[in-house]
């Protein structure tokens, strides 16, 4: 009989928390081009001009997670990822929107 390991990774972060770009490369385990790449993809939204200035929220890195294994797990570029989010949130407020017109 095989044996089944369920491994749950979960962060909780306040929503007014807020990172600098080194402090969310260190909490994704990424490299600050990647980050970057998502940042120009539109995908992250810190406040800020310049890198050395951004600052990102607490739900960014919840964001940035799930574009970083995106991005791993299916071999997408910046803007394939970019892609592949905006299609995730459009279901979702697809589904939201069912959900609140009682038809979910």
């Amino acid at each position: 009989m095989a044996h089944v390991q369920l491994v749950i990774d979960a962060v909780v972060v306040d929503e007014t928390v807020q990172f600098s770009l080194a402090e969310l490369c260190h909490a994704c385990q990424a490299d600050s081009a990647s980050l970057v790449a998502l940042v120009d993809e539109g995908v992250l939204q810190p406040a800020g001009q310049r890198p050395d200035e951004w600052r990102f929220s607490g739900a960014a890195l919840q964001r940035a997670r799930a574009a970083l294994r995106l991005s791993r797990d299916l071999d997408l570029s910046a803007s394939g990822t970019a892609l592949v989010l905006d299609l995730l949130d459009e279901i979702a407020a697809l589904r939201a929107k069912l959900h609140r017109a009682g038809m979910a």
